[in-house]
């Protein structure tokens, strides 16, 4: 049996890859060169770069900080907009490079692989319903007056984010997170 901490090696090194240089872009080859690791451990580990993709699909969303939005000790608007923050400094701090890996994986893997699409849509579904607790608790307290459906404004937050995202892959100067923190916090959500 081969040793764990090569696994872990390895999704180390596609983690880095898949989000620096999409799916696509990255061979099995690349990602072991990566990891430092013969290419035939691979496949001790993984079936295949589609098993590859949902592991680090899963340990990108533990890194989006989506449980933070259910602490209720910090108001829920607080809340919601230091999520979008995080968020957007994340991606500020790689040069707008790297996008998200939910978004860049729905553009390129997510019409030719089934299980990366499954993948996708539980990522997405559990994070718009995480936004639309924290729309519908702001709404219980009084903080947003609008009576919009909080699932239909989650979702539609979580969307307009990933367009924000690519926004800023071409724009590179923070415009498009402006806006979508304008139209989000002083527009939708009053």
């Amino acid at each position: 049996m081969a040793r764990a901490s090569m696994r872990e090696q390895i999704v180390d090194a596609a983690y880095e890859q898949f989000h620096r240089h999409g799916y696509n872009a990255c061979g099995v080859k690349l990602i072991t060169d990566s990891a430092g690791v013969p290419k035939g451990s691979f496949y001790n580990h993984f079936a295949s770069k589609e098993t590859l993709a949902l592991v680090v699909m899963e340990r990108y969303g533990d890194t989006r900080r989506v449980p933070e939005l259910a602490d209720r000790s910090v108001a829920p608007l607080a809340r919601l907009r230091a999520h979008f923050e995080f968020l957007a400094g994340d991606i500020e701090k790689y040069g707008y490079e790297r996008g998200c890996v939910f978004g860049n994986f729905s553009t390129e893997a997510a019409d030719h692989s089934p299980a990366i699409r499954e993948g996708l849509v539980t990522a997405f579904a559990t994070w718009a319903a995480a936004v639309a607790d924290t729309i519908r608790e702001a709404q219980a307290d009084g903080s947003v007056t609008s009576a919009q459906d909080p699932e239909m404004l989650g979702r539609f937050l979580v969307n307009a984010w990933e367009g924000a995202i690519v926004g800023e892959r071409a724009a590179k100067d923070g415009s498009a997170f402006a806006a979508f923190f304008t139209i989000a916090f002083e527009t939708l959500l009053r």
